[in-house]
């Protein structure tokens, strides 16, 4: 299957994951974690007992038949798009709208204008000492860090990466930087996870402890492991600025560097009339939003504030917008960016958007740029396709990786594994019990990527077990919640992380190289970050 010396190509790779996943549905038993409803002491408690193929219950027999995976493996591609069509959609979605909107070159001219801002600060002495890139990119991952730890920024950062890698490449890095300052600085946050709702949240909701407890040391640990992660990410963007074809894609950089501005490239300044008529429907749109949900409540952790959020955010873009088209139609669709931005955080905060909400989000977005720069409906549309045709890679490699969790599901031996990783830890001390624990979470996080799906099957098992062996509920929450966040960033079944490196078109094998030394760094971290949660007394714990 593969050729000696050669590195195999991302499908290939995918492909030999569902073959191994097929195999082990012939090795391992098929089990099934099964919830029943038992007395303790009168009052009526949710337990989870594992059954194994043979003493399953009759009513849960067929759930748990075996099931050895053969041809199942063709048609677990097709389910496992089935299963990852929301992701792969929005992949698709995001990818015409920004081909739309790349056309009036508005990207360009932002970055093009952000990189003379850099030069000017570089005549400071102060900026000229820290480094004015070390600071931008400092900065930026400390913000999608923070987005990640608040509100479980995941899947919005595959629309992010399409931003940030343009911006990389012209600083002078290449596209793993540009990744590391979207994906990688939010998953930092999202392993830190101070009051993400969809980790932290769930897992200690199933353990039975106050939601967000435990925030003081989550909260050192959030800053532990960004100045790792940054650290990490700044030693390599230093050496890819001083020797660019160090970078193990400085080839594949190529496409990103053909569509850089040219500074010598004349950009003409230049607004239609028919963009005043975009600025009136979306102004008015924008109106009409603001009647009818003139106050949002946004939601942070288990706080929440009311805020007139639309009305403010629609005053100042009739103001921005109107002196915007004074100046050029690229400012006007840079406002519109803006705005789908900030509209994402709000919505995602206050209205529990999720993927669906935030592609429909940018394709007004990619519309309402086309027709600013006065495209005619069917060249929209011929963009469209175009922009499609050239992310379709990327929303493919999704769904084929999706295939490798089917495979394990209708094997039936997914609890299976998770039971037998959980009797591995029955005799050890608190502190070598914990960390089996973060283990475990590690290791089948691999297989089911999705954190609060994970926290579901995990959490009703492991909490009850930590008492019996006398940890801290909230130590084993922190073991779920670190063994959920650093493999999110190297395993193969997460969509999210396939999706993004698609559209980096980074090959899985190079970032594999890339960042295996930065999840071992933060493994290590990880273990010497919950010594203290068995050793110390912490609030919470």
């Amino acid at each position: 299957m593969f050729k000696k010396g050669k590195v195999p190509h991302t499908y290939v790779i995918v492909f030999s994951i569902i073959l191994i996943s097929a195999m082990l549905t012939w090795i391992i038993p098929s089990g099934k974690y099964v919830k029943e409803t038992k007395l303790v002491n009168g009052t009526e408690k949710q337990t989870v007992t594992y059954y194994l193929e043979k003493d399953i219950p009759a009513t849960y027999e067929l759930k748990v038949k075996s099931q050895p995976q053969t041809w199942q493996i063709f048609s677990a591609l097709f389910k496992g798009f089935v299963k990852q069509s929301n992701i792969i959609a929005f992949i698709l979605i995001i990818g015409g709208a920004f081909w739309i909107m790349n056309q009036s070159k508005a990207i360009d001219v932002a970055i093009f204008t952000f990189l003379r801002f850099v030069r000017k600060l570089e005549h400071n002495a102060f900026m000229r000492t820290i480094g004015v890139d070390n600071m931008v990119i400092v900065l930026v991952m400390i913000m999608f860090s923070l987005f990640g730890a608040i509100f479980g920024m995941s899947e919005e950062t595959i629309a992010f990466t399409i931003i940030l890698i343009p911006l990389a490449i012209s600083m002078g890095y290449d596209s793993i930087v540009g990744v590391c300052m979207v994906y990688v600085g939010a998953h930092l946050g999202f392993a830190g996870a101070i009051l993400n709702p969809f980790t932290i949240g769930i897992a200690q909701g199933l353990a039975e402890i106050p939601l967000f407890s435990g925030i003081e040391f989550r909260i050192v640990c959030w800053f532990l492991i960004n100045i790792v992660g940054i650290i990490f990410v700044l030693r390599y963007a230093h050496k890819v600025k001083r020797n660019p074809t160090s970078s193990s894609m400085y080839e594949e950089d190529d496409y990103w560097r053909k569509k850089e501005l040219n500074e010598n490239e004349e950009i003409v300044y230049y607004t239609p009339k028919i963009s005043w008529f975009v600025y009136a429907g979306v102004f008015a749109a924008l109106i009409a939003f603001s009647w009818f949900y003139p106050v949002t409540t946004l939601k942070v952790g288990l706080s929440s504030f009311k805020f007139n959020v639309l009305p403010v955010l629609t005053v100042i873009f009739g103001i921005a917008g109107f002196f915007s088209l004074r100046k050029s139609v690229h400012y006007f669709i840079l406002l519109l960016l803006t705005y789908t931005i900030v509209f994402l955080i709000v919505g995602v905060m206050g209205y529990d958007w999720y993927v669906m909400e935030i592609a429909a989000l940018f394709l007004a977005l990619g519309i309402s740029s086309g027709l600013a720069i006065n495209k005619s409906a069917n060249d929209i549309a011929k963009l469209f396709l175009e922009g499609v045709n050239d992310i379709s890679s990327a929303a493919i490699i999704v769904g084929l990786a999706g295939g490798i969790i089917v495979v394990l599901e209708n094997g039936g031996v997914i609890d299976s594994i998770l039971f037998g990783l959980s009797k591995s830890m029955r005799d050890f001390g608190d502190i070598a019990s914990v960390s089996t624990m973060y283990v475990i979470q590690t290791v089948i996080n691999l297989v089911i990527p999705s954190g609060s799906a994970k926290a579901a099957i995990t959490m009703p098992i492991m909490a009850p077990f930590s008492d019996l062996i006398g940890i801290s509920r909230q130590a084993t929450v922190m073991a779920f919640q670190f063994g959920d966040g650093f493999t999110n960033m190297i395993t193969p079944t997460s969509g999210v992380l396939i999706g993004v490196l698609g559209v980096a078109r980074i090959p899985y094998q190079k970032w594999l190289k890339w960042v295996w030394p930065l999840i071992l760094i933060l493994f290590f971290l990880g273990i010497l970050m919950l010594i203290p949660t068995v050793t110390m007394k912490l609030n919470g714990f």
